[in-house]
């Protein structure tokens, strides 16, 4: 990332490397939570002869289409390494066997107790709907922002943008894809998308009310250059009206619900069949593991 584009936005909201063993456990729940199949299962990705379909990849749930990615080439690289374990029969192994036994018996008990758990259908209903809704609405609140474009250059190349501009401003586009110095904008006639006002440098937010849409700033001197700004589009702060969030609104609740009813029926087994702990046993066993 250029030192503009850090100055454009907070550090905060820069993307994150992420490692394939990082999706391990989504990895688990794709394999476990069985999805309905598709019409046409067709192959999306492959390593040599080890392939993955798209039902395979659709348990993995809702991910951005970055993160999927991720996830899919994390699958392919663990049925590669699947594959020569096999082969070298690791599965036969003690360890291996009781690890499978282990994983097993947890994969069918988070199953079951997940579908004994699950709201009915027709949970939530209207009224339940409209009052998380509700209660959900400062948090549902978008913050004002703008669709910004811009050109982004050192000083020995600022004059002649100026120039430029000021002969044919209707050439913004052209003048920032040709001679912007902030490559990923620039390739993008200058746009940088919407930024919402806490994405925004400081120094230029408070430039932004100023400008009428359409309108080319002056150019404005930080740390790293020159920025020459112009606003394409705005929107003032809204609140999303149920409809809009609908659908997500309905999957949280479900989930929530599906959450308190198995903490319940967890409860309301526990109440049946007490446990016993042998805690001077327990207390050898720690020390055992001690390091």
């Amino acid at each position: 990332m250029t030192n503009a584009e850090t100055r454009m936005t907070k550090e905060a909201l820069m993307p994150k490397a992420r490692t394939l063993l990082h999706w391990s456990f989504v990895i688990f729940s794709a394999f476990v939570s069985p999805h309905s199949s598709f019409a046409e299962d067709a192959v999306i990705a492959r390593i040599g002869d080890i392939e993955l379909t798209a039902s395979e990849v659709a348990n993995v749930g809702m991910l951005d289409a970055a993160s999927l990615r991720k996830v899919t080439e994390a699958m392919l690289v663990q049925r590669v390494v699947l594959k020569e374990a096999l082969q070298k029969k690791w599965d036969q192994e003690p360890d291996t066997q009781k690890l499978i036994q282990n994983t097993r018996e947890a994969a069918i008990a988070d199953s079951y107790l997940k579908k004994l758990s699950e709201p009915p259908a027709s949970y939530p209903d209207e009224n339940e709907l409209k009052a998380a809704y509700e209660a959900a609405k400062p948090s549902l609140k978008v913050p004002r922002s703008f669709h910004l474009a811009q050109i982004f250059v050192s000083e020995d190349k600022l004059e002649s943008v100026k120039a430029r501009l000021k002969a044919d401003p209707a050439s913004f586009a052209q003048i920032a894809r040709e001679m912007s110095e902030h490559a990923a904008s620039a390739k993008r006639n200058g746009q940088l998308g919407w930024l919402t006002e806490a994405q925004i440098q400081p120094e230029i937010l408070v430039k932004l009310p100023k400008l009428a849409l359409g309108v080319i700033s002056e150019p404005l001197k930080l740390g790293d250059g020159w920025h020459i700004l112009k606003v394409l589009d705005m929107r003032e702060a809204n609140t999303p009206f149920l409809e809009q969030v609908r659908e997500p609104l309905t999957r949280q609740l479900r989930a929530e619900k599906t959450r308190a009813n198995m903490q319940a029926y967890m409860a309301k087994l526990l109440q049946q069949h007490p446990v016993a702990i042998d805690g001077v046993a327990l207390s050898k066993l720690v020390q055992k593991t001690k390091p």
